[in-house]
């Protein structure tokens, strides 16, 4: 990523980036199934437009802060809510608890804590944790209704505070995920090798992630596997307990927060 200053005006650049990867060769992960190559294709070239474009914006923001003189003592974060399946699986946009829907970035740059060069940090991570990693840094008390895990030591070459796995979650599918289309509720763990999850009826997938990084091939019920499969299933539960976390169908939890829901399970949109 470049975080310096883009090369052109911030002006002339949409159209720059619509025809940046127009005629681009992108080469598909190998769980793209044949019949969705061709919008895949398609897509990703918009995305990685989209890419482009949010890296001239972001280099433009660091700039922006070291001309104010600040960026030496401000904490920068850059992450995403979530990925984008873009046809792997033969799925599109988000929710579901493979790797392109469920692993985003996460750069945290503090050059007065940390240093100038970077470094990876082997932890794993939530969105939820980001807040009391911030509170952290600045050495500020978590409150008590603040969720979440606090990783400001484990940055400093500290212990992982998650015991290695983090949680993902679907409490309630919706949208281009309903239960039409194949959503569930669920909950998964991903520890630095594996992927876990289970649906409201049990097991639902895993997957070795570093023998088979496409995640082609579950391994939920193999006898070969059984071991393994109890040993994150006991994690699973133990982390949902450690969060209070039920584990209810979605119904549940649209009736205690009094949402209205459409025949997708969303939420509709103001007018």
């Amino acid at each position: 990523m470049s975080w310096g200053p883009p090369h052109e005006p911030y002006q002339t650049a949409p159209e720059r980036y619509a025809k940046l990867y127009a005629e681009a060769v992108i080469a598909l992960r190998p769980n793209v199934p044949p019949e969705r190559r061709a919008i895949a294709l398609r897509e990703l070239r918009g995305y990685y437009a989209h890419c482009t474009a949010l890296d001239d914006c972001f280099g433009r923001l660091m700039q922006a802060l070291h001309e104010s003189g600040a960026d030496e003592n401000t904490i920068v974060v850059f992450t995403s809510d979530h990925g984008d399946m873009l046809w792997s699986q033969g799925a599109e946009k988000k929710q579901q608890p493979y790797e392109e829907s469920a692993r985003v970035p996460l750069l945290v740059r503090y050059p007065a804590r940390f240093g100038p060069l970077g470094r990876s940090v082997a932890a794993a991570i939530g969105t939820e944790d980001i807040l009391p990693t911030l509170l952290g840094l600045c050495r500020l008390p978590k409150p008590p209704s603040v969720q979440g895990l606090d990783f400001s030591r484990a940055m400093a070459g500290g212990r992982d505070p998650s015991g290695g796995a983090a949680i993902v979650m679907c409490p309630a599918p919706f949208g281009q995920w309903s239960r039409a289309r194949g959503g569930r509720e669920y909950r998964a763990i991903r520890t630095e090798r594996y992927t876990y999850a289970a649906d409201l009826h049990g097991p639902w997938l895993l997957f070795d992630n570093l023998a088979e990084p496409y995640q082609q091939q579950n391994l939920v019920g193999r006898p070969e596997q059984a071991a393994l499969q109890r040993d994150l299933d006991a994690l699973l539960r133990a982390k949902l307990k450690a969060r209070g976390d039920a584990f209810l169908p979605a119904a549940a939890y649209i009736k205690q927060w009094g949402y209205t829901v459409d025949a997708t399970g969303t939420v509709p949109y103001d007018p």
